[in-house]
């Protein structure tokens, strides 16, 4: 694991998880400092001052952060209980077709942001694992000569499993980190998987570490999109990719009313019943509509320094994969 690239320590406060700075500067990271400059002081009250969107709320980008946090932390652990219920299980469907679009092969090494309970990595994990596994047959086929005992010697000699893949889950919020390493644990995942604390915006990452990066349901969440997308820009190597699967714009006029009706009158009630929340699942339909559509997005990600980038709308627009590389 390469060391943390700043020198900022991790604390906890009433707003969530913020950096407790040292001597040191860090790219994106500005405070007032105490020999500072007026107009420095200025620019410095100008950015605690500046608003954004929670939701259909308007609130400070500093408050955003906060109560982001304890939007996951409210529903942590029942995140992937209701993924199923919110989407009638479609949402694996629409992971599944990430890792697809992916095609990790063994030896990757992948950054999922935002990935707290595990689902993207999981299935990195077990693709990877089937992907080596295929490889591995491919080669004794070749060897028609070698006996019973040679083919079986071969087998039990694999130490790695996954052919040195490593997938590294990076969240802010430490609940849904501890729910993802709960379920690393029942389903048997113990090999090539790190957690790591940490901001979509603030890497604690290397230039040039990753082979691919993937956020899945998660960028939207972030204050500063555009810092999200550069930080996933710096850390992945030459020829690195990024995915995205994220909620998006329905394409359908009928079947974006009738997407509404369901967001804003059943989910909310769902997250109630099963969660014991509903202002969680209200801000999370908000935040949705609150995103940019299909084609504003990828001029955003194309802005961070990604080239060929396209996208995929599955279920009529109701989410979309973004692919980009960096080159």
């Amino acid at each position: 694991m390469a060391a943390p690239r700043s020198c900022g320590l991790w604390r906890y406060c009433c707003r969530g998880w913020s950096r407790a700075a040292g001597d040191c500067r860090l790219p994106g990271f500005h405070r007032s400092w105490p020999g500072a400059t007026p107009s420095a002081r200025l620019l410095s009250q100008e950015k605690r001052a500046a608003e954004t969107h929670f939701g259909f709320e308007t609130v400070s980008e500093e408050e955003k952060g906060g109560k982001v946090y304890q939007v996951f932390e409210s529903v942590a652990r029942k995140y992937d209980v209701m993924n199923d219920m919110m989407s009638l299980g479609i949402h694996r469907a629409w992971k599944d077709l990430l890792i697809r679009k992916m095609h990790p092969l063994p030896g990757t090494q992948l950054l999922d942001v935002a990935g707290g309970t595990g689902d993207i990595a999981f299935r990195f994990l077990s693709y990877v694992q089937a992907q080596h596994q295929r490889k591995q047959r491919r080669q004794l086929r070749t060897q028609q000569n070698l006996s019973w005992e040679e083919i079986a010697k071969k087998y039990q000699n694999e130490e790695d499993p996954l052919g040195g893949s490593l997938v590294t889950v990076c969240d802010i919020n430490r609940e849904m980190l501890k729910v993802g390493k709960q379920k690393a644990l029942d389903q048997g995942h113990t090999a090539g998987l790190a957690w790591v604390l940490g901001d979509a915006e603030e890497l604690p990452f290397d230039d040039n570490q990753f082979d691919v990066y993937t956020i899945a349901f998660g960028i939207r969440n972030v204050t500063h999109i555009d810092r999200a997308l550069q930080e996933a820009h710096r850390v992945l190597k030459p020829g690195g990719r990024f995915l995205c699967l994220e909620f998006s714009q329905v394409n359908d006029p009928l079947i974006s009313r009738l997407y509404d009706l369901y967001s804003f009158q059943v989910i909310p009630v769902i997250g109630e019943v099963i969660a014991g929340d509903w202002k969680s699942y209200q801000y999370l339909v908000e935040s949705i509509r609150k995103f940019p559509n299909q084609e504003e997005f990828k001029e955003m990600i194309e802005d961070a320094g990604f080239q060929k980038v396209t996208f995929e709308n599955l279920t009529t627009g109701i989410v979309a994969i973004h692919s980009g590389f960096k080159l």
